[in-house]
């Protein structure tokens, strides 16, 4: 019987090795007989890591064996990236131009070649004895071989993109009734003596139970429209700071499209506080407002009362919701008694259950399972995200086995994820096919309560090798498109909004601490009060300026994420950027959005293995140097936002390689290299915002035109 769904994020080297690619290298090199024992050897160790993934979480011991596995199988990944390499630069030599540069290319790949074999048969000889060792003890655990078989095709039930969707939630009416009570009360309590112009109605419960649901069943109601002149929502989380809370509530004042609100978010992002407080003035004056404070987690009462006093602008009557986990919060920020948020009856939680397992009436066909159905909602405690995750996970699944497996999953009993993380969630997690779970971890690299515009964990799954195409001609980007419609199909993603531009969601706290569970030390946020980054990290999320300190940096040689996730937060320090290529050689992703660096450093061609570079919004670079075109592997550039940036290197048609170049808003940038034509590997091209370029390089210009016709997605002008 297959258990689970899979390997995570640690054990997706596999998929690479047993490819037939890699073949001809090694028989190149005369290590072919290295390549099938690794294939024999990790096919063992992956059979039995599904049974090992579901014990580990009892054994310390076997959580450790597990992570020495998965640092090998790193290991194994790099290596079979540098044959890659050496078949690239083999290309190379073949397709050099005159018969001199051919001779000379031949004379140095050939010595490289000597000294790359036996740098490879030493690691690889290295790497067979440590496996050799973790075999010979992994006996010890009594681990069961698991034979994994095909994954078949996940079904998915219809995807909505509204913020709150009533026909998904069960059993909230009344709660609903009763806040919208509070609402169309015109002075519930006030704010104190002679002052009746604002009251906070706060909604207390535990994590998941549905307080963010509930307020926008409110929010959304069509009578809160009719009673307020003005809807604000601001989600305020960990930071409670008021400069920040103030952007928020400006955008919710401002925009009509998210489009709309990144534009103003741009905007307004430098004024300082009492230019703020004059835009949130206007916004306000004379308008009865309903504003909604969403997860608020500041016991800081002095805080709250300095940003209630800025909330005073606005007419009588005017109402402020808040959301949050803590009696104690919610009784130092509300006028009215705290509306504590019970967990659903147990009827609800079957009904809300059975809506997710199953298409409608076809649960009257499995009398059994709805059975088992009711023994597993009891344990979700009336916690509809638990009851949500856990019916989407078993979704079109009719195997009474898979049921059982749930229902008597000693993973209830443990106490360190009683709370924290809800046990429903982490079987959900367990049920997904591999393909997901070896993404999920990586929504830890972003901040709680973040709003993921769809392409940035798209790019970043696909830069790490986590998207594979089954036939090898799929687009990438669409499979990780449909990943993550399947995340939210299983209920691990919030508002889900498709502008028809841009597709942003966001993800549960709870969802949040599993993926940090799931990830461990190999992903980590780095913040200013960070103090140490553990040796086993691989993705590295920098979202706090004051955080760039060398020494807290780890000099582990494996890190191979570097992200700057947040706007406005970037590097700025050249030399720390050295640092960091001198040290971080298998690097695949380097994100340095937001940075304000004069320049990128020649010592950037020494990433051989890197995927992506993406220099979105740095606007101090005027020029790149001509050392990122020795990136053989590179497939990503992004040069979107270079205000600066006069021109590009000539040898960038030289990166044959290239997948996806996007030039956009690089106002300087006027021409680009010449035989353009020649990036043979390019598959999307864009080039937007560039009045020069999208002038010069118009699709009309049909002999232009047709040099590109190659390239699969060509996208020109003045668009989005």
């Amino acid at each position: 019987m297959r258990r689970g769904g899979g390997m995570n994020l640690k054990f997706r080297h596999f998929w690479k090795l047993v490819s037939n690619a890699y073949e001809e290298s090694f028989l190149a090199y005369g290590v072919y007989e290295d390549l099938q024992w690794f294939k024999d050897a990790l096919s063992f160790v992956r059979d039995v890591l599904l049974d090992a993934e579901q014990k580990k979480d009892q054994n310390h011991e076997l959580g450790e064996w597990l992570r020495q596995i998965q640092n090998i199988c790193y290991e194994v990944e790099d290596i079979l990236d540098r044959f890659e390499l050496q078949d690239k630069r083999k290309q190379v030599v073949k397709s050099s131009g005159s018969t001199r540069l051919k001779v000379r290319r031949l004379i140095s790949y050939s010595n490289n070649r000597f000294v790359f074999r036996v740098k490879m048969t030493r690691e690889i000889k290295e790497i067979r004895d440590r496996l050799n060792k973790l075999a010979a003890d992994g006996s010890c655990f009594g681990l069961a071989r698991v034979s994994v078989g095909p994954e078949s095709v996940v079904q998915r039930r219809e995807m909505t993109y509204s913020y709150v969707d009533v026909l998904d939630v069960i059993g909230r009416e009344n709660d609903k009734e009763e806040i919208m009570k509070l609402l169309m009360q015109p002075y519930p309590q006030g704010d104190g003596v002679g002052d009746k112009s604002l009251c906070v109605i706060p909604i207390v419960g535990i994590g998941g139970l549905g307080k963010t649901t509930l307020a926008k069943l409110v929010f959304n109601d069509e009578r809160v429209d009719q009673l307020f002149q003005l809807k604000m929502w601001v989600c305020v989380s960990y930071n409670f700071d008021i400069k920040q809370i103030l952007i928020k509530i400006i955008h919710s004042t401002s925009y009509s499209t998210p489009t709309t609100a990144f534009t103003l978010q741009e905007n307004i992002y430098n004024l300082d506080i009492e230019q703020l407080l004059s835009c949130l003035q206007y916004q306000l004056f004379g308008q009865k407002y309903l504003l909604v404070l969403d997860d608020v987690w500041n016991d800081d009462r002095a805080k709250w009362l300095q940003l209630k006093d800025l909330l005073k602008g606005g007419a009588i009557g005017s109402k402020i919701i808040v959301t949050t986990r803590s009696k104690s919060i919610a009784s130092m920020m509300g006028d009215v008694s705290s509306y504590v948020l019970n967990g659903l009856s147990q009827e609800d939680c079957l009904s809300l259950f059975v809506k997710w397992v199953f298409k409608e009436g076809e649960e009257e066909k499995y009398p059994n399972l709805v059975e088992i159905g009711k023994e597993i909602v009891k344990k979700c405690q009336g916690v509809p995200l638990a009851v949500r995750s856990l019916g989407s996970s078993l979704f079109l699944k009719f195997d009474v086995s898979e049921w059982e497996i749930i229902r008597d999953s000693e993973i209830w009993k443990l106490e360190h994820m009683r709370y924290d993380i809800l046990p429903a969630l982490k079987l959900s997690y367990d049920h997904m096919p591999s393909y997901l779970r070896r993404c999920f971890a990586y929504f830890s690299l972003y901040p709680k309560d973040h709003f993921f515009r769809v392409n940035n964990i798209t790019n970043l799954w696909v830069a790490l090798g986590l998207v594979e195409s089954k036939n090898g001609s799929e687009n990438l980007e669409n499979i990780a498109r449909e990943y993550i419609d399947e995340f939210h199909s299983r209920s691990f993603l919030l508002d889900l909004v498709d502008d028809g531009q841009f597709l942003r969601f966001k993800v549960h706290d709870l969802v949040h601490n599993l993926a940090l569970y799931i990830a461990k030390e190999e992903c980590v946020l780095v913040k200013s009060h960070t103090q140490n980054i553990p040796k086993q990290v691989r993705h590295m999320s920098i979202v706090e300026n004051d955080s760039l300190d060398h020494d807290l940096f780890s000099k582990s040689k494996q890190v191979r994420t570097i992200l700057f996730p947040i706007l406005g937060v970037g590097l700025d320090s050249a030399s720390l950027l050295d640092t960091w290529i001198s040290r971080y050689k298998c690097l695949r992703l380097l994100d340095l959005s937001d940075s304000s660096i004069d320049t990128i450093p020649d010592s950037i061609a020494k990433l051989e293995h890197l995927r992506t570079l993406d220099l979105f919004n740095n606007r101090k670079i005027k020029r790149l140097p001509d050392s990122i075109c020795a990136t053989e592997t590179l497939e990503t550039l992004v040069i979107e936002k270079l205000s600066n940036l006069k021109m590009l290197p000539e040898c960038l048609t030289t990166m044959t390689h290239l997948k996806k170049l996007r030039i956009r808003l690089c106002p300087q940038l006027l021409t680009l290299p010449n035989d353009i034509h020649r990036l043979t590997a390019l598959e999307d091209l864009h080039i937007h915002h560039c009045p020069e370029l999208c002038q010069k390089y118009q699709p009309e210009i049909g002999e232009y035109w047709s040099m590109i016709a190659h390239i699969k997605h060509v996208s020109i002008g003045m668009q989005k």
